[in-house]
């Protein structure tokens, strides 16, 4: 076998969210005859709707207290869930062996001060704004604010935290970080660069600030909430979602040397970016999938629709179109939609189900069928919300 045609298995698998902490709580809630319901927190945030993070002992996974006050929430949230990956790989904690697990990661920027930001938009309604704004920016920021806000810390403290020092690479970019750093992943494995691989991102959606700034966009859900694909033109848009998403990928021979057992396999993932407009998406899109061999064959689909329905009724219409036998399921109806974390949320929770040979319950029972076979394939797909489409193919191992 060449390095360019290495096998690349998914070992470990870190997830939390508002449906709880570890995949085997997530397969536990979305499989079985009864429709999965979704956790929404529909007061605090009204007319918004959040999928809020579920109560979490940080120190489970974060054991220093200096080290969780040093962190903002999607920091935290990162950090733990990249742990629970590693854990679930069966990956030594010592240094030693660490020192050799390279990290990708898919991020955002920090938390704000939303107090100065309300101060700042009061101040700028007076006759001397431009002043009193200018003084408020340099007397109200914390001198620390900016230093927190550097997407690259959430790996800063992974290595902090879980001795991960072998190559470090952080993406920005909402969902296309996720998928790039997947896809980066992934090729670097194959092609020998990387032998492990911890790869993954967070999104911490109970902020002010970011609902604050995503309804400025028109991108947000409100007043009622419907499943990804029930959202039409005039009442759709974003249902956010705390999600913290790692999984840990390695050779096939660097997993059988470690004796480390594999959800899945990664047969093909890739990602693109373009023109916005309907004729370039379709064609984009379409490609993607032809290029990742998927066949209409036992097929679970995972879409991860944003809910904004110009181009979720697209996604879920040139998917139907090329995989009418498969088993569609929106996984923003469950989890809300969590933009740098939402395409390997997507893969971890496919690899789980290909491992437990089961597939998951319809999100939505007015347009995603029951099925009655085991899954023999599981296709990941994103679309994110202003640019950047993915797709991931995965395939069940043997010895699960």
């Amino acid at each position: 076998m060449t390095e360019a045609s290495r096998e690349v298995l998914i070992t470990g698998i870190g997830l939390v969210s508002s449906l709880g902490e570890g995949i085997e709580t997530h397969l536990d809630r979305l499989t079985g005859n009864a429709q999965p319901q979704p956790q929404i927190e529909t007061e605090r945030f009204a007319p918004y709707f959040v999928h809020p993070l579920p109560p979490l002992d940080w120190s489970q996974q974060i054991p220093k207290k200096g080290d969780q006050r040093q962190m903002e929430t999607w920091q935290k949230l990162g950090t733990y869930a990249a742990g629970l990956a590693l854990t679930d790989a069966a990956v030594p904690d010592d240094e030693a062996t660490r020192s050799k697990v390279d990290m990708i990661v898919a991020a955002g920027g920090g938390e704000r001060d939303t107090t100065v930001d309300a101060l700042v938009m009061e101040r700028a309604r007076t006759e001397d704004s431009a002043a009193l704004v200018n003084e408020t920016l340099m007397t109200e920021l914390r001198p620390t604010l900016f230093l927190a806000q550097l997407s690259n810390l959430l790996a800063g403290n992974i290595s902090i935290v879980h001795k991960v020092t072998g190559s470090s690479r952080t993406f920005m970019g909402e969902e296309g970080a996720g998928i790039s750093a997947l896809a980066t992943a992934v090729a670097r494995i194959r092609s020998g660069q990387s032998d492990i691989c911890l790869v993954g991102g967070a999104f911490s959606a109970e902020r002010k600030d970011l609902i604050f700034n995503y309804e400025m966009g028109g991108y947000l859900l409100s007043d009622e909430w419907r499943p990804v694909f029930g959202r039409t033109e005039g009442h759709d848009g974003l249902a956010i979602g705390s999600v913290g998403a790692f999984v840990v990928v390695e050779s096939a021979e660097h997993a059988a040397r470690r004796g480390a057992v594999a959800y899945a396999g990664v047969k093909h993932v890739s990602g693109d970016r373009g023109r916005r407009d309907a004729a370039s998406l379709r064609a984009r899109f379409e490609e993607l999938l032809e290029k990742s061999g998927t066949e209409d064959r036992d097929l679970m689909v995972l879409s991860g629709a944003t809910g904004i329905a110009e181009l979720s009724l697209l996604e879920r219409e040139l998917l139907r179109a090329r995989f009418p036998h498969a088993a569609l399921r929106s996984f923003g109806t469950v989890l809300g939609h969590s933009f740098e974390a939402q395409f390997i949320a997507g893969v971890a929770l496919g690899a789980a189900a290909l491992a437990r040979r089961t597939a998951f319950s319809p999100f939505d029972g007015r347009v995603e069928d029951a099925i009655d076979y085991t899954p023999s394939s599981a296709l990941v797909t994103t679309i994110g919300h202003v640019q950047a489409e993915g797709v991931c193919l995965l395939q069940p191992v043997d010895g699960r």
